[in-house]
């Protein structure tokens, strides 16, 4: 583990947006052109095809930092929901998802959704470092607590091909929601604009089941900090436990944990991993898509994005097929009542499809056992492409699934 970049100088590159790759690419020369389309790659979790030796060793010191088990040494705790990235990312292999589940609660206070930061805020840590860790003191996993009239459960999502998300400029979320909202159908999402440290200002939101982190260095060290308990830069505060900030005096590792390199190396391991690789398609799997869009799946499960200008020749415009728009929208009593970011209480971002056929189980709790369970659940927004599943016959639905199951 390195612990050893300065501050000041972390600091600088991440208000200018700026990362140490970046940094080293510039210095190099403007990028290649690239090709129109990412390369396919045979595995879950390979990098992006394309990629410089340089971006490539970033990716496997990213990859190898994703995976390594923390310590108390390394800042983790005082309490957490994980001693690795890797534990709840690894289905079907590290950058996954899981089915895995964590805890997030509030209740409405004067008509305001309340995160109950006087217990510790709405994402519970579900476990402590204890004495066996070296600590002085056994914290103790947060319990839910009386005041909480809300609790969600939330899986992990997956991480592939997030870098062309990342890379995928603000204005194109501005036009699919103007293009929704011209369709007058009733399932017009809205872009997230949520606050980015680096660039100072608010952005779209595009990561996490309410669209709440804008980028994937946010995402990284929200992570760090919120899941395993190590602060950066970014991150500098500790979780109090269950709120309880007195009790911080007994953390074994105060202080700042990681000056932000390995903040960035977790970044860099999500950036450079490849989209998931599409399944067998054969004349069932095109039909299906084909029933895909006439009810209306479409209308939010975008097929086809294109990423903007990028530093990064394999990142740089080019067409990737995540099936999301990546927008919020209303999904009615799916809804889990978590008010995060822009997102209400009763939204979700889009999940991305890409790579669905790898999961066993659905939607942003994991209640569904089945595809078909997943649509039926849809409220709201995605209620009438619901009902027009219902409505389809055996064949139809039999293609239909087996379309989504190629994904």
């Amino acid at each position: 583990m390195k612990r050893i970049l300065a501050v000041a100088a972390l600091c600088s590159l991440v208000c200018t947006g700026i990362t140490h790759a970046q940094a080293r690419r510039r210095a190099a020369g403007a990028p290649a052109p690239p090709p129109p389309t990412p390369a396919p790659t045979s595995n879950f979790g390979d990098p992006i095809r394309g990629l410089s030796a340089t971006q490539t060793a970033e990716f496997n010191e990213g990859r190898t930092e994703f995976g390594s088990v923390e310590t108390v040494d390394d800042g983790l705790g005082p309490v957490f929901n994980g001693r690795s990235c890797g534990e709840c990312h690894n289905v079907p292999s590290l950058g996954g998802s899981s089915n895995t589940l964590v805890t997030r609660i509030g209740t409405i206070t004067n008509g305001v959704f309340d995160p109950l930061t006087q217990f510790g805020g709405q994402l519970l840590q579900n476990q402590g470092i204890g004495p066996r860790d070296g600590s002085l003191h056994a914290f103790r996993p947060e319990p839910v607590p009386r005041a909480a009239t809300i609790v969600a459960r939330r899986k992990s999502t997956p991480l592939f091909g997030l870098g062309f998300v990342d890379a995928t400029p603000d204005q194109t979320f501005i036009n699919l929601a103007a293009a929704q909202a011209a369709r007058n159908d009733g399932t017009a999402g809205r872009v997230a604009m949520v606050d980015n440290p680096a660039a100072g200002t608010r952005t779209a939101g595009k990561f996490g089941w309410k669209a709440q982190i804008a980028t994937l260095l946010h995402f990284s060290g929200d992570a760090y900090l919120n899941e395993m308990g190590i602060t950066s830069p970014a991150f500098p505060n500790e979780n109090c436990p269950s709120g309880n900030c007195a009790e911080l005096q007994f953390n074994p590792r105060p202080g700042l944990n990681d000056g932000g390199e390995d903040v960035q190396l977790l970044a860099d391991f999500m950036t450079f991993m490849a989209a998931p690789p599409r399944g067998a398609t054969n004349a069932d799997t095109a039909a299906g898509e084909q029933v895909f869009n006439r009810i209306g799946c479409n209308s939010c499960h975008v097929a086809t994005l294109q990423t903007g200008a990028s530093p990064i020749a394999a990142l740089n415009r080019v067409t990737y097929q995540p099936y999301s728009d990546f927008l919020l929208h209303d999904m009615g009593a799916l809804g889990d009542g978590i008010v995060q970011g822009a997102a209400s209480g009763r939204e979700f971002r889009t999940a991305p499809l890409w790579g669905l056929r790898v999961l066993t189980r659905f939607m942003h709790d994991g209640r569904a056992q089945s595809l078909e369970a997943a649509i039926t659940a849809h409220d709201g927004q995605g209620r009438a492409a619901r009902d027009r599943f219902n409505a389809l016959n055996a064949t139809d639905r039999s293609r239909l699934v087996a379309f989504l199951r190629s994904l």
